[in-house]
């Protein structure tokens, strides 16, 4: 009885959204030169040694062929990646685009230049580089699809609308949220 008065109180605890994880990206292109000023980036941002990306494909026109390094990529996880979150959003001013939210609780947005962000300070060997955030939202109970045995779907009204996450993002985060 205890139980249910508590989830009566906060709501329905299966119902709340949780900031799953967040990827910061860069792409350089084959510029091993920007490649490894993205790296330098990523780890003087967040402390932890990012990971690079490969081309699979191979785009004559473009130069690339396949093993090639294009990117580098680092994914956060628990309570660290809020704070780093939170940094993030007010390097946008704390303003996002409408079209930056999908359907499936995910926020996709770009960081100009690395020294908007609070804490962050100009390195020279670096210079001016921009990145990819992408934030995913999920729900207690998501761990169903990635699980390894009886893997199922996760139901319709289970999943995060485009509302709830831009919701979410006000409520948690301070975001205003525009349209273009």
């Amino acid at each position: 009885m205890k139980l249910e008065g508590i989830a009566e109180q906060k709501g329905n605890v299966m119902r709340q959204l949780r900031v799953a994880k967040i990827t910061l990206n860069i792409g350089a292109g084959k510029s091993t030169e920007k490649l490894e000023k993205g790296l330098k980036l990523l780890k003087a941002i967040t402390g932890i040694t990012p990971v690079k990306t490969f081309t699979n494909k191979r785009i004559p026109t473009w130069g690339l062929r396949p093993g090639l390094p294009i990117g580098c990529k680092l994914t956060l996880r628990k309570a660290g990646s809020i704070e780093l979150l939170k940094r993030l959003i007010q390097a946008r001013d704390n303003r996002l685009i409408e079209s930056q939210f999908d359907g499936e609780g995910n926020v996709a947005f770009g960081i100009p230049e690395y020294i908007d962000i609070p804490g962050a300070n100009y390195d020279p060997l670096i210079g001016i580089m921009g990145m990819e955030v992408c934030v995913t939202l999920e729900r207690p109970g998501y761990r169903v699809k990635r699980r390894k045995i009886m893997k199922k779907r996760i139901p319709g009204k289970h999943r995060i609308s485009k509302q709830e996450a831009i919701d979410f993002m006000r409520e948690k985060f301070g975001v205003m949220v525009v349209s273009e």
